[in-house]
């Protein structure tokens, strides 16, 4: 696999800087704000399904995109073609948005050093073969875990992207970002009856850790024991009871029932739930949620984001108190908050927005025994799958892919079909015992908004909310 040089892409492609500056200067005249985003990025794709390499794709892309930015109204020219023509026109096409206004070009992010992972191009190790090789091991080892295993498909994919934002001072912010995923899926059956499992893992960083031999065969075994699990549920009840909600993953539905309410667009427009409650309490005591882009390896961290503004650490509600949104530059500076390195971009393509990083609550100091030894008449919800939720209301529907039923606090039978029905601003006033065991997930998180998606992370230590509606089949 080819690796493109690392030092800048606008050498690469032969730009001139001088004429560069010239072009960025005009399509910039009079924005706020606004910058040339550069890309390329290599990718692949491996599915192994059914004891058979069922795809093997890889792409290479790259292009630009440009972005005037006057008061609330964006300009945004992309392409894939890197040349001086291109650039010219787009330019042109930007500083329609201009009209009659005159801004004052702003300051550019301020600089870091900071790299919270490597620049090693996953696509290059191990070989095709090797990977086909290992992909066939994964696949046989998982039919041999069980012999009600009876569908198995195992994935890999990678992306290796290179970003280099220009300014229209011609300052520049590079960055190089590895992605690797890992996931694996079952089928187990028994007699007329089905069930799945899956399980899933990744980062920011080569294949090598990804690939070892406990790493795969952990993700195997969970796999085959959500599936096995399963098989022995028996219908959900349905109705108002309390919750716990499992460590880790299920951190999923405060990102969607949450975190896209405390994003800076959604409250500048007052189209969110939180929208005019900054420092009024919105969550029980005790709850306090941050997100923060500058974990090292992880899925959701960037060194810098898609503006070039270094990530941050933000806390987004503190002990129940509501103090801070994610912001990319444009809502910041209409906000008359501070960028918090939240401006994000599934690509060239597509023009960037306050997007989550790694997003998750605290621990708090309950034991995790101690809260399920709390609950009466519940359940106990491990790991989720699908989900819808309204950003204005707050409204949630989240499916659980494993449950319990908890009754005088005992976990008992596995449950199908729980569903999790609720408001996120509510339930996070309905948090009555948060456990001391907080865990991120495995590194599998995709976020979508207005079409786009973007790597991401989530977590929660175990929680339990008071009177949740679980929707159910019995």
């Amino acid at each position: 696999m080819t690796q493109v040089s690392t030092a800048s892409l606008i050498d690469r492609t032969g730009l001139d800087r001088v004429r560069l500056k010239r072009h960025l200067a005009r399509g910039f005249e009079g924005a706020d704000d606004g910058e040339l985003f550069l890309e390329y990025r290599q990718s692949e794709a491996l599915v192994f399904d059914n004891g058979r390499l069922k795809q093997a794709t890889y792409d290479t892309a790259q292009g630009f995109g440009l972005r005037a930015v006057k008061a609330d109204a964006v300009g945004y020219a992309h392409a894939s073609d890197l040349s001086e023509e291109a650039l010219a026109r787009a330019a042109e096409a930007v500083r329609a948005v201009r009209g009659g206004y005159s801004g004052s070009y702003a300051e550019g992010p301020a600089r870091t050093n900071i790299r919270l992972y490597g620049d090693e191009n996953p696509l290059g190790a191990p070989s095709f073969e090797a990977k086909i090789k290992l992909l066939e091991t994964i696949d046989a080892y998982a039919r041999k875990k069980d012999g009600r295993v009876k569908q198995v498909s195992v994935s890999f994919g990678a992306t290796w992207q290179v970003v280099e934002i220009v300014r229209a001072d011609g300052g520049t912010y590079r960055d190089i970002r590895p992605l690797v995923r890992i996931n694996v899926s079952v089928v187990a059956g028994s007699g007329n009856r089905q069930e799945t499992g899956s399980h899933g893992y990744g980062g920011r960083e080569g294949y090598e850790g990804f690939l070892e031999t406990g790493a795969w065969q952990w993700a195997v075994d969970e796999a085959v024991r959500q599936a096995l699990t399963n098989l022995e549920s028996v219908p959900a009840p349905a109705g108002e009871m309390d919750v716990v909600l499992g460590s880790g993953w299920p951190g999923v539905m405060l990102h969607e029932a949450v975190g896209h309410g405390l994003e800076g667009d959604f409250n500048r427009r007052g189209t969110s739930a939180f929208a005019g409650l900054m420092g009024e309490r919105v969550a029980a005591k005790g709850v306090t949620v941050v997100d923060d882009g500058t974990m090292p390896g992880r899925r959701g961290s960037l060194s810098i984001d898609d503006e070039g503004t270094a990530t941050n650490r933000t806390v987004l509600i503190e002990d129940g108190i509501l103090v801070g949104y994610i912001q990319d530059r444009q809502n910041a500076r209409l906000m008359n908050m501070r960028p918090t390195g939240n401006g994000r971009r599934q690509s060239y393509a597509h023009v960037p927005m306050p997007r989550m990083t790694n997003t998750y609550m605290l621990a708090g100091g309950r034991d995790p025994a101690e809260i399920l030894a709390s609950v009466k008449n519940g359940i106990y919800a491990v790991s989720y799958g699908g989900g819808q939720v309204d950003i204005t209301s707050g409204k949630f529907v989240f499916q659980c892919t494993e449950a319990y039923r908890v009754e005088n606090g005992k976990v008992g039978a596995p449950l199908k079909g729980a569903m999790l029905i609720g408001n996120g601003p509510d339930a996070l006033t309905r948090v009555s015992m948060i456990g001391n065991d907080l865990a991120l997930d495995t590194g599998i998180g995709t976020c979508g908004k207005n079409g786009q998606g973007v790597p991401v992370g989530v977590g929660q230590p175990t929680l339990r909310i008071d009177r949740v509606t679980v929707g159910g089949t019995g």
